[in-house]
């Protein structure tokens, strides 16, 4: 068993079901200009490697499209005042980071949404346990790349051989992977656990309170 001093979380599809507002955002930007909607189930496979991309999926000829620009801005501009309508945390979250606390452990978020958006959502759902919060900006690789995981360490004061990080996608595991962390793969988020698996998933967590189990015996 190693000592483990921190937790970094991935946000949507860990932390918190953001799925319906990202839909609704998508949904209102592309109606703007006059393209075809989107399923929540098309978003929930297009999200995890940050908004652009999200974007570039959503649009026919992605970048090449010369309305994606227009597009994109006005994603940023609806999400920016609609991503708390119905976003919520996951059923036992709330105790999980309670307990993670109570045990002294560090916590961080860590996610290829928006910056703007991952403070802002920290700041109104998690405030009282003064969790740091990185979202993808300009100047630093977002994930898989571990710079942003790396820069999270650095604040907490804590080592990756020390750390776990806490997510629900592909990239997250290749994220961790990169960080030289450990990697618990989470099952009520945006991926399944046989694509999960395809993707060298080790640890896998069907409910927040089995996180908790995994980080007590790793």
């Amino acid at each position: 068993m190693r000592e483990i001093k921190a937790v970094v979380f991935d946000l949507d599809g860990t932390l918190l079901d953001t799925l319906d507002d990202l839909t609704d955002s998508v949904n209102a930007a592309l109606c703007q200009y006059g393209y075809p909607q989107k399923t929540i189930e098309q978003i929930r496979t297009y999200v995890g490697n940050g908004i652009r991309n999200l974007i570039i999926r959503c649009i026919d000829g992605g970048e090449t499209n010369p309305d994606f620009e227009k597009v994109f801005h006005e994603f940023r501009k609806h999400y920016k005042r609609n991503c708390q309508n119905k976003t919520k945390p996951y059923d036992g979250v709330y105790k999980l980071i309670q307990k993670l606390k109570a045990d002294g452990i560090k916590l961080a978020i860590v996610s290829n949404k928006a910056d703007f958006a991952v403070k802002e959502l920290n700041e109104f759902y998690f405030k009282e346990f003064q969790i740091i919060a990185i979202g993808e900006r300009e100047g630093i690789a977002r994930k898989p790349a571990p710079d942003t995981v790396n820069e999270a360490l650095r604040e907490l004061g804590v080592e990756p051989d020390y750390a776990v990080y806490v997510g629900d996608s592909e990239v997250d595991i290749q994220t961790a992977a990169n960080a030289k962390m450990l990697c618990i793969s989470v099952l009520w988020g945006f991926r399944k656990k046989t694509f999960l698996m395809e993707h060298h998933a080790e640890y896998f967590a069907e409910t927040p309170e089995e996180v908790y189990q995994i980080l007590k015996t790793i």
